[in-house]
């Protein structure tokens, strides 16, 4: 089984690695461009590399049709990515092997709890359960049956996780008393979210993350994880999100309309999405290749608003009209 370990020299600097990391659970849309985009200028403007990665760990959920639109739609918009494309469903025995080393470390233990015995425990702003910590108490002496796998937090005395964020400013979150107790591994033998993420970023060599900000509250709970299994620091920025007319963010679960791959919205979008993330309007733009080697030259992180952003419906109606998936 495959053994994860830190890089050699911890101590020296590393050249700048950036990554997407999209779900193949429907297409990409206005929202995923506004993160796309925004993590692609980045690294390029720091003469940094950029990853593909596909995270379809949600095995019920991820379609082999989806991940090809989205590929199709990268390409339309010229973001290319380096190196192959990773799979999070061809990594599990990594994910495994970390599982093994918190398991030896004593950071984690099984637990039978359901969604239903959870029904009535606190939740936090953003509505997740507090997980109580009935099985941690109750001290289920058995990794075998079904059952989940959570990672034991340090409850004593309860430690705030303060993260740095190159948009948001510092980040305070006391994540045993707002999250609890969180999952590795679901009862359906799924990989959860936080541990996949944390072992993709150090195996591919990640330094630096932009993503959206729904995903901010994420990073207290992979920091835990990256300092248990002595991975590195990463640093961080998280780009507003967009929401809708009614105040919900552009998902395909809101039925987010997918971003066109004909020239003209193209070029629309992109421009679009870069006034969204604050930054100077460029002129004489022929091409997406053209639009994001200009982008590249007037990066700003620091020119970005911190969330919550919102974008009207017009813009929307006029995408749907000329997508062309």
């Amino acid at each position: 089984m495959s053994r994860i370990t830190s890089g050699p020299d911890e101590q020296r600097p590393r050249a700048y690695v950036g990554r997407f990391a999209p779900s193949p659970t429907g297409p990409l849309h206005f929202g995923s461009l506004i993160a796309a985009l925004a993590s692609y200028v980045d690294a390029r403007a720091a003469g940094g590399s950029w990853l593909l990665r596909i995270e379809d760990v949600d095995r019920e959920r991820s379609r082999l049709e989806h991940e090809a639109a989205i590929r199709r739609q990268l390409a339309a918009f010229a973001l290319e990515h380096d190196g192959d494309v990773v799979r999070q469903s061809e990594r599990i025995d990594h994910y495994r092997s970390a599982l093994e080393r918190l398991r030896d470390q004593g950071s984690v233990y099984p637990c039978v709890c359901s969604r239903r015995l959870l029904e009535t425990a606190p939740r936090n702003q953003e509505g997740e359960v507090i997980y109580p910590g009935s099985c941690r108490v109750r001290a289920v002496d058995t990794f075998g049956g079904r059952h989940s796998i959570r990672f034991k937090l340090a409850h004593s005395p309860p430690q705030d996780e303060v993260i740095e964020d190159r948009i948001e400013g510092v980040i305070t979150q006391n994540v045993a008393k707002d999250v609890g107790d969180f999952v590795l591994l679901r009862a359906d033998g799924d990989v959860a979210y936080q541990l996949a993420v944390v072992v993709d970023d150090e195996l591919q060599g990640v330094t630096d993350v932009v993503r959206g900000a729904d995903l901010l509250l994420n990073t207290p709970r992979q920091r835990i994880l990256q300092r248990a299994l002595g991975f590195r620091d990463l640093r961080y920025a998280h780009v507003p999100i967009v929401t809708n007319d009614q105040g919900e963010k552009l998902s395909k679960q809101t039925r987010a309309i997918a971003l066109p791959t004909d020239h003209n919205s193209v070029l629309a979008a992109l421009r679009r999405a870069w006034a969204f993330l604050n930054q100077p309007a460029l002129e004489q733009v022929s091409s997406a290749r053209d639009f994001l080697d200009q982008a590249t030259l007037l990066w700003a992180v620091s020119r970005i608003k911190k969330h919550p952003a919102h974008i009207d419906k017009e813009p929307f109606e006029s995408l749907e009209a000329a997508q062309n998936l």
